[in-house]
Parts: structure tokens; C-alpha cells; sequence
């Protein structure tokens, strides 16, 4: 399949391109080493926990600044204000355990989803946005199991680590699929 870029598309996406590389190897990196450490909460794991929503706004960021001529970033700036909240509350959660962290997390992923999809339907027309699609709304299915196993008889942060391995997959191939649109093809 062809795919037309209009004018600014082309830089838009080669920005884009750029930066899911870079989501991509972020989440690889910190899903390895949270994993590692999830089993029980220390400071190190909060940290980590805060680290990732602190990495998404400063993608979102990016993200917006390179969007400005290709579409409104409404939708990032929300990001940029939900990510902010959601690390601030995993900090604070951090002290009441496991339950309460994954109640954030889990509710950070389903609004967080929600609006990565919303922002992919919205760049159709660019072309490598379906792994952002279904990303999204594979973040909502599990930010709702993660709020689920907050109330399981031994809640681990494990499976929440994990979450982020799927979302750089789906950065990985979505980088992968705008060389087209960055090349201006």
C-alpha cells in the first residue's frame, strides 16, 4: 500500500519514527529492570513505577511539539496533565502498598489508552498509526485487569511491569510502518 503524505507529514512522521525508537527501547529497558524488582515494594520499585508516566509525558511533549502542523495536540497536552497526576499519585500510593499503586497504574492505563487511540484514529491519514489503535485499547483491557488485581489475595506489581513490553512492540512496528510517511512516499 502507497501512502500519500501532505505537506508537514512527512516531518511529523519521520519525528514520530524517531520517538517510538526511543519509546520502544525505553519500556524494554524498564520493564527488564522493574521486573526484577517488582516482587516487593522498596523505594527502587517506586521509583520505577514513577519513572514510567514521567517518560510518557516527556514523550507526549515531543510528541506535541512535532504534531503542531499535522493536527491539534489537545489530546497529548491531556496526556501530559494525566501522566503528570498519575505519577505523583503512584508516589504517594507507593507508601500503601501494592494494591493502591496498581489501582493508579491500572487507572492511569485505561485513560492513557483511551486517549493513545483517540490519537491514532485521528492520524489515519499518516499511515503506522494501527499499532498505536490497538495499543491503546489493549492498555484500557489491561489498566482494567490491573485495577482488578489490586483486590486479589496477594496483589504483585509483576504483571503491571510486564504491561509495558506489548506497548513496545506495538512502538516498534508502528516506528517501522512510518518510514514511508517519513520518507514522504
Amino acid at each position: 500500500m502507497t501512502t500519500v503524505t501532505a505537506p508537514g507529514i512527512s516531518t511529523t512522521a519521520a519525528a514520530l519514527r524517531r520517538l517510538y525508537f526511543v519509546r520502544f527501547a525505553f519500556a524494554i529497558v524498564w520493564a527488564g529492570v522493574t521486573t526484577a524488582v517488582a516482587d516487593e515494594i522498596s523505594p527502587l520499585t517506586v521509583a520505577l513505577f514513577v519513572l514510567y508516566p514521567l517518560f510518557d509525558v516527556a514523550a507526549a511533549i515531543v510528541d506535541a511539539r512535532a504534531s503542531r502542523r499535522t493536527g491539534s495536540p489537545t489530546l497529548l497536552y491531556l496526556n501530559i496533565a494525566v501522566s503528570s497526576l498519575t505519577a505523583i499519585g503512584l508516589a504517594v500510593a507507593g507508601a500503601s502498598g501494592a494494591p493502591a499503586m496498581l489501582r493508579v497504574w491500572g487507572a492511569w492505563a485505561i485513560v492513557a489508552g483511551v486517549i493513545q487511540l483517540l490519537v491514532g484514529v485521528s492520524r489515519r491519514k499518516m499511515g503506522g498509526q494501527w499499532p498505536m489503535i490497538f495499543s491503546g485499547g489493549l492498555s484500557v483491557l489491561a489498566g482494567g485487569s490491573f485495577v482488578a488485581s489490586a483486590s486479589a489475595a496477594a496483589p504483585s506489581l509483576a504483571n503491571a511491569a510486564g504491561y509495558a513490553i506489548p506497548g513496545a512492540i506495538f512502538f516498534l512496528v508502528a516506528a517501522i510502518r512510518l518510514g514511508r510517511a517519513a520518507k514522504g512516499d
